[in-house]
């Protein structure tokens, strides 16, 4: 381990106050070092919530705040627990740079982006480690074993269970902070967690090397936390005009690449890969890019060609959906949830033929979007409660959580207002 030291750092964070880094510290003097990177860096320039601020203006919020929101508190629960079981400490740098390197590989439009452009922000972040120059180097003069353990965690193959699962599982510091960080940001009250409370009822156990959730403390905090996560997916993250920017912003990227296979637009070479990119996934090929190239790109990289094509642009359709994305000109989401296949099919065909009529092209300006709601799924080993029998399943504990284990299908037809009469007969 190379005991490299820094100036310690100070982060105000609207969420949990001061998070502080100490620099005489050499693990944390490693996390400032690995923040400090251009790869981390362009976090500050891509959404968390990608259109979510069409509906919530105040959701402006970034990757780079969110990943050290789950950094500080994935800091304060591991510290926690290793002052409790000193067998843990050891374990400090890879929970703690896992916690905040988790999103370093997310693509432009956060999860919009992945939809739009056929990429996967888990592999990108494990190329970025791997890859990047400074990360990689970073990580390895740290510890030569930490860039093998963090590929373990990324994989959910690290020998401790309990690394794992404080980054990605049921109960994990990314939830965590992202619930009350949106809630925050959106003004949306259905995302107050306690989290107090939920470090204090969370444990260790060494037999199994997991965390631990005694059922007696435990049960009522990590209901709440489940019912929260249900609302704020059912409330926020998708919510119907949120669904109606992405479609928008996915046709629109859409209608990029139909032009340039065609040869009808110049773009920048970074847009041209990308899409290019695209192109390949949608025949079935992997998404693959330089990683100079996929760094390069961001939410302002891909957001600034847009008011060129809606004021000077030589396609309409791309014109059109470039300026009503820039003016949240958006279309209307309709629930046809309660439409049999049959019933959908025949309102869509009703819609595509008066807009063919009309001069639109039905592919860019009429789709269906389906969301699945499920408040709690036995992910993995689900939530284990420990009791005086021994472990058992919150949902088996539990009424509450049982009734948040039927998954809800939503499906949303997305369309111009103008076509309102015609989808509102139906």
């Amino acid at each position: 381990m190379a005991l490299r030291f820094c100036k310690s750092r100070t982060y105000h964070d609207p969420l949990h106050g001061a998070i502080s880094l100490d620099g005489g510290d050499a693990i944390e003097a490693l996390l400032i070092r690995l923040i400090d990177t251009p790869a981390f860096q362009r976090l500050r320039r891509i959404r968390q919530l990608d259109t979510a601020f069409f509906t919530f203006h105040g959701a402006e919020g970034s990757r780079f705040t969110h990943s050290l929101g789950v950094l500080h508190v994935a800091r304060r629960l591991f510290d926690k627990l290793a002052r409790r079981y000193p067998e843990l400490r050891p374990y400090r740098a890879v929970t703690l740079t896992s916690a905040l390197l988790h999103d370093i590989g997310h693509s432009p439009f956060s999860h919009a982006g992945e939809e739009i452009f056929g990429c996967q922000h888990e592999t990108w972040t494990a190329r970025i480690l791997q890859e990047d120059p400074q990360v990689s180097a970073l990580l390895a003069e740290f510890d030569a074993q930490l860039p093998l353990q963090l590929q373990q965690v990324l994989q959910k193959q690290f020998p401790l269970p309990l690394v794992g699962q404080l980054i990605s599982s049921q109960l994990d510091c990314d939830r965590f902070d992202y619930l009350m960080r949106d809630s925050l940001l959106t003004g949306a009250q259905y995302g107050h967690l306690d989290l107090d409370r939920i470090v204090t009822v969370l444990d260790y156990d060494p037999e199994t090397g997991s965390l631990c959730i005694p059922a007696r403390k435990g049960l009522g905090a990590i209901e709440h936390y489940l019912v929260v996560r249900y609302f704020m997916y059912t409330q926020v993250y998708q919510h119907p005009k949120s669904l109606c920017a992405r479609f928008i912003l996915d046709r629109l990227f859409k209608r990029v690449q139909v032009l340039l296979q065609r040869g009808e637009i110049e773009l920048d070479p970074i847009l041209t890969a990308w899409s290019w990119a695209a192109i390949a996934v949608q025949k079935g090929d992997p998404f693959e890019l330089p990683l100079s190239v996929y760094l390069a790109a961001d939410d302002i990289v891909f957001s600034y060609p847009l008011r060129f094509w809606a004021m000077m642009g030589k396609d309409p359709i791309l014109s059109d959906l470039s300026r009503r994305y820039l003016d949240r000109d958006l279309f209307k989401a309709r629930n046809i949830t309660h439409l049999s296949a049959e019933g959908r099919q025949t309102l869509i065909a009703a819609v595509s033929e008066k807009m063919q009529q009309d001069g639109l092209d039905p592919e860019s300006y009429l789709g269906i979007r389906s969301a699945h709601t499920q408040g709690y799924s036995l992910y993995e080993q689900g939530i284990q409660l420990k009791t005086e029998r021994g472990y058992e399943e919150i949902a088996h504990l539990s009424p509450l959580v049982r009734a948040l284990v039927e998954t809800q299908l939503q499906v949303w037809l997305i369309f111009p207002r103008s076509y309102s009469d015609i989808v509102e007969f139906f």
